[in-house]
This record gives structure tokens, sequence and C-alpha cells, in this order.
């Protein structure tokens, strides 16, 4: 992912009256204990899914690679899902390239009066600017985390969602051209998904609240408070990290505010949606030719992924 460190943001949004109480029903309906639930997340499964976008090869937008594995996630979508709406995005960069990007909306009970969002985003890095040798900089990032962990976590909450349909509405949304640019020069090329779904919500949204995941199978994964989403949606992060606390999850969803990034979820937010960014960003392969496979895991899957179900039941 591109991911900058951004200035302090301002005080936190406040609710309106209406969404505060639906907010409050909806958690408290889902707020069981973890002890003597089933487990309907396989990470095992998840895992299989990162390995298959990694025998693609780097996502990068216009790469032979990139086609292909979107049009799998489509395939796996639309084996899951009710529904699946896919946004085309012609983007032109900077440079006058256009890049021929795809949103997928995949969705479960669509027609339910309220939605829970999540979302990752599918494409990889062109270049690994954070590998401290300046040759591989020219490379591109593998993005066995940055990129194929998140995209396997939605894939698995859709086969739970498909053997067992969500309590509200759920969608998940995989993003396109999250990490093209370059962060600290220019936005033109970055978070582009987001952004062209911020403005081109579909009917009936803004959804409840939306949970990004972004990094989320290091092997040694912790998960601390994100500041923009502390500021912009601190009743979504108390949550997330309360159901993660209730399925046994507190060393791995500890509280605090570690780190002020930028991600898809800021795209959300400035749009009115009440998003946060799960993710762990203390990984040392990030943006580097390192991240691949083996940094990663199965175990650290079922984690994210057990909390994000048990979020929608």
């Amino acid at each position: 992912m591109t991911i900058r460190k951004s200035p302090s943001p301002g005080p936190g949004r406040r609710l309106s009256p209406p969404l505060a109480a639906c907010l409050a029903l909806v958690f408290a309906c889902t707020a069981k204990s973890g002890a003597g639930r089933p487990r309907e997340f396989s990470g095992q499964r998840a895992f299989g899914y990162l390995e298959q976008q990694m025998t693609f090869g780097p996502r990068i937008p216009g790469t032979p690679a990139h086609e292909r594995t979107g049009d799998w996630i489509l395939e796996r979508l639309r084996a899951t899902a009710d529904t699946v709406i896919v946004q085309v995005i012609p983007h032109v960069t900077r440079n006058g390239q256009t890049l021929h990007l795809r949103n997928f909306l995949a969705r479960f009970r669509p027609s339910a009066p309220d939605h829970i969002l999540f979302l990752a985003h599918w494409d990889t890095r062109p270049h690994a600017d954070q590998s401290q040798n300046l040759g591989q900089q020219r490379l591109p990032v593998p993005g066995a985390n940055d990129g194929a962990s998140g995209v396997a976590v939605l894939l698995g909450v859709a086969d739970a969602l498909k053997a067992k349909a969500p309590a509200s509405g759920v969608d998940l949304l995989f993003v396109d051209g999250e990490d093209y640019g370059d962060f600290s020069t220019d936005t033109n090329d970055v978070l582009i998904g987001s952004r062209y779904f911020a403005a081109h919500q579909p009917p009936g949204y803004p959804p409840l609240y939306a949970v990004l995941f972004d990094m989320v199978a290091d092997k040694d994964q912790q998960f601390y408070y994100e500041a923009n989403s502390e500021a912009f949606a601190p009743e979504v992060v108390d949550r997330v990290w309360h159901v993660a606390a209730d399925l046994g999850y507190s060393h791995v969803f500890i509280p605090g505010v570690k780190h002020n990034l930028t991600d898809d979820h800021v795209a959300l937010q400035k749009a009115g949606i009440h998003a946060i960014d799960v993710v762990d960003f203390d990984y040392p392969y990030w943006h580097t030719t390192d991240d691949t496979i083996d940094k990663v895991s199965a175990a650290s899957l079922q984690v994210v992924g057990d909390v994000a179900v048990a979020l929608v039941r």
C-alpha cells in the first residue's frame, strides 16, 4: 500500500443522533461472547487465496498479471456473493498513461436496510522504493502482505457469508490502483479505486461503517489504533477492538494509537463514511522486494478473518 504519515487529524466528527442510535443497536445485537462460537473463517483456505495471487506475479496495473488477478477475483466473487458490481475506472496518470482499473463490490443481502462495508486493495506497487538496495528500488513489490493479505481475508469472509447469510447487509469492496503513484509528491495516482468509489457510491449508501484490511498477515502481527480512524470513527475502532478481545485476540489488537496514516479509509472518510484502518504498519518489508510469502501466515489470516466474520454476526 502507499501510505505515509499525514498531519495530525482534527477532532473526531460526532455522529448524528439517528446514526449513533442505529450503530448502537447493531453493535449491541452482535456483541456476543467468543466462547463456544463456531469457527466460520478458514485461515488455511484464505492462505490458499493469498498463494494464488502470488502465482500471478506482481499485480501492477497495466500488466497481464494484474488483468488475470482481477478476472480471478471476479470469478470467485460471482460464485459466492448475491450481487457483484464492477466499477471500470479509466484513469489517466500525470504522465498521460491510461490505466484500465477495476473495483469489485460483492454484495450480500443487498436489499437489507443497513450495510457494513469491508474493503482491501488488490493491486501491488510498481517500485520497491523502501528497499535499501538502490537497484532493487526499480523492481516491483511482490505484495504478499501489502495487497494479497487483505484480498485473502475478504475472499475468506465471502466464503463464510455464502455458507451462512449475514445478519445485515455486507459489502466487500476490492479497490484497484491504491499503490500505483508516489504519495510524497502527487496524490493523483494513489488511492485511485477508493477515491472513485467514494464519488460513485451505490444507491442506499453510505454504510453504517467501513473497515479497511491492509497488511494483515504478518507472522508477527500487532494492530494498534490508527490516528485518522480514531479521530473520525472512534465508535467503530472500539467495536472492532472489543470484538477482537471477545474472541481472545487482545494480544494482537492492542488499544492505543501508534501510527497516523493515509490509506484507502481516508478517501472514504472524506465522503462521510465512518471508515477505519486495520493495518499492521510495523512491517519491515513494506514496499520492498522482501514482501514475500514466507513473511505471512495462515494463522495471522485466521485471527483477522475471525474478527471480520464476528463483526457481521
